[in-house]
């Protein structure tokens, strides 16, 4: 099993429960096991160890430190607060050692827990399978309705390991692997004889395999499962009847990117708590986002971008929707794989989030609106689901991206009321943005136009008039069509209104107050909400 660092337990903690505050210097080996050190414990073997020093916070904890520091630890763990350690970490910077701040309301229990995982793993081999096969099945699925086709998901000695759902339009080489849960024998020779697995072991791209009517075989696309250099599996599309379409090549390095690294995570034998989702720690700020990015592998240090993806409110009802959240998470992977293979796909506040690291430059958004338009544009042909997305600005970085995620969501929020759009960046909706984060602004705030809110309070004929007369972009003929009023009617209460309120609505500033307060009713009364 490969060496555990401390990026590897920290990222199986809950958010805030600890904090790496000094990273052990860079040559230092891997974790190899764990202490629990009492304050008054004369242990001085602490090499290669991940320490808990129990028993005493901030600044009594120096004295246990300076006897572990004869043979200094990978890391310490200690509860208290930066400010008490500031002397601790002068002293474990000197010795190399890493130093862990433990929130002091934390249990040690569950801290000790989470290292034992991860230094010492018990056995979740039967878990892990199960989890695998859960995976690669709706990886298989996911391709399959993506190209039209069959698919089979095998080891790299040729055992099935997933399929997706069995049709009549197998031939006699597909339904006999899926009986036998691996290839027979003559097929896979004769698979060899045309060359498909040389072909296969030399290049990462799909090959395609001609059909062979007179052998039973019908055409075949496939690619092999990589894990560096070394094979980890393959997968086959046998075509059911139309042939393969035009973006199969895309759809299957996508899954294979995706079954990959399903296999390779079999194949360490990582534990459960790994499949936790990384989203919400990514995007929790620069602390999280670094041991997510060191302990995953994904640059950290290039540009990268957010994608939220939501459901319609009919979907998100329907019964079937966990259903769809997850093939929607499946189906969104394959594509950001394809994209980019250290993409990280899961759930975010009720959302699909994508994150793409690793980006080239800030300017990738034309590449990023055109992955979202393949996502929306499957899963609605494939998933029977009416989804839209929202493509944040592209961060610096991968430690800044938390920066943009609440631009992100309000870019979503945009998207989810306008019934014209399905994807779209910031500048689509730059200026509704701005709006309705000055409407939240006002409606956190106290303080209102008095007569203008009694007004509004007393009168709803004359509010709904106001909104929609707004929403008409102050066009008195425009709001009397919408109403189905006459217009001296719109300009009686309009009148009214400027005359109660002393507010003057063609005056830009008059005309902001009074939106606000209208938005604000708007948003009390859900009845009206549907004119915006």
């Amino acid at each position: 099993m490969p060496a555990v660092t401390v990026d590897d337990i920290l990222s199986d903690f809950p958010l805030g429960f600890a904090s790496l505050i000094l990273r052990p210097a860079p040559d230092r080996s891997g974790i190899e096991r764990f202490l629990i050190v009492d304050a008054d414990d004369e242990t001085s073997d602490a090499g290669t160890a991940f320490v808990l020093l129990i028993g005493v916070r901030g600044r009594s904890a120096l004295p246990a430190l300076r006897r572990l520091l004869k043979n200094p630890p990978q890391v310490v763990a200690v509860k208290g607060t930066r400010e008490e350690l500031t002397d601790a970490e002068e002293l474990l910077a000197a010795a190399g050692s890493g130093l862990l701040l433990v929130d002091p309301a934390a249990d040690w229990d569950r801290l000790l827990s989470i290292a034992k995982d991860r230094i010492q793993p018990r056995s979740y081999q039967s878990e892990v399978l199960t989890l695998l096969e859960e995976d690669l099945f709706a990886i298989a699925q996911t391709t399959a309705r993506l190209t039209s086709s069959h698919v089979v998901i095998e080891d790299a000695a040729n055992k099935v390991l997933a399929y997706s759902t069995v049709s009549n339009d197998i031939d006699e080489l597909r339904k006999a692997s899926i009986l036998t849960r691996r290839g027979p024998r003559k097929y896979e020779l004769l698979l060899k004889d045309l060359g498909a697995y040389r072909e296969l072991h030399r290049t990462r791209l799909p090959v395609r395999v001609p059909a062979r009517p007179q052998d039973g075989l019908r055409e075949r696309v496939a690619i092999t499962l990589f894990a560096g250099d070394r094979i980890m599996g393959y997968i086959w599309l046998q075509e059911t009847g139309d042939g393969f379409g035009a973006d199969v090549d895309y759809v299957l390095t996508g899954s294979a990117a995706r079954a990959s690294a399903e296999l390779i995570r079999h194949r360490n034998q990582q534990s459960v708590h790994m499949r936790e989702d990384r989203i919400a720690r990514i995007l929790s700020g620069p602390a999280e986002a670094a041991a997510s990015a060191h302990s995953g592998k994904i640059p950290a240090e290039r540009p990268a971008a957010l994608i939220l993806i939501g459901m319609s409110g009919a979907d998100t009802q329907a019964d079937d929707a966990a259903l769809k959240h997850g093939e929607l998470a499946s189906l969104a992977s394959i594509h950001a794989a394809a994209y980019k293979a250290c993409a990280v796909v899961g759930q975010f506040r009720g959302d699909t989030a994508v994150i793409v690291p690793g980006l080239q430059s800030t300017a990738a958004e034309p590449g990023l609106r055109s992955l979202a338009d393949s996502i929306i544009r499957d899963a609605g042909k494939h998933l029977g689901i009416s989804p839209f997305a929202a493509v944040g600005p592209v961060a610096p970085d991968l430690l800044t991206l938390h920066t943009v995620t609440p631009i992100t969501e309000a870019l979503l929020d945009c998207v989810r009321t306008s019934p014209d759009t399905t994807v779209a960046t910031v500048a689509d909706f730059e200026g509704e943005i701005l709006f309705r984060d000055a409407v939240r602004n006002f409606l956190s705030s106290t303080f209102r136009h008095r007569s203008l809110s009694a007004l509004l309070r007393d009168d709803g004929d004359l509010a709904e008039t106001l909104l929609v007369y707004f929403d008409a972009s102050l066009d008195v003929a425009e709001c009397a069509k919408r109403m189905a009023l006459h217009k001296n009617t719109v300009y009686y209460r309009i009148s009214k209104a400027a005359r109660v309120t002393g507010l003057d609505f063609g005056n830009p500033r008059d005309a902001l107050v009074a939106l606000l307060h209208i938005q604000e009713w708007a948003a009390i009364h859900k009845d009206l909400r549907g004119r915006k």
